[in-house]
């Protein structure tokens, strides 16, 4: 059995990243990490933790693993979706259906996918 230590994410700035997704999700920084580091620690809860590792070439083609992300303190997926949008975040496909399911697809400030996904109240609701 193994079990997963971390989700890395390649960067071209980590610490600007990880401070979106710390901005995005809540979650501090690593302690001690700091502007200029090639790796920045977003601590989660529990394992695995999020890696964001400076790499020097650019994003090139759609990213093989995503993010999937809900809200969370009573916020609906549509909800996420305009506050992410608000914090620097762009919407990359939305696949929201007229029933309510769905998902949209959304890009961080360096061009990585994640999707918001119907949160858990939304989703045991229906």
């Amino acid at each position: 059995m193994i079990e997963i230590h971390a989700v890395t994410i390649d960067a071209a700035d980590p610490y600007a990243i990880a401070s979106w997704w710390s901005e995005a999700t809540g979650l501090p920084l690593g302690e001690g990490d700091e502007p200029g580091d090639d790796e920045v620690m977003l601590r989660t809860h529990q394992d695995p933790f999020l890696l964001f590792i400076r790499v020097p070439e650019g994003k090139t083609v759609k990213n093989r693993v995503h993010l999937d992300v809900n809200g969370t303190e009573g916020r609906t997926r549509d909800q996420e979706v305009e506050r992410l949008v608000g914090l620097g975040a762009t919407v990359h496909d939305d696949l929201r259906k007229p029933d309510g399911t769905g998902w949209v697809t959304m890009l961080d400030p360096e061009g990585n996918e994640f999707c918001v996904c119907r949160s858990t109240a939304e989703r045991e609701a229906q």
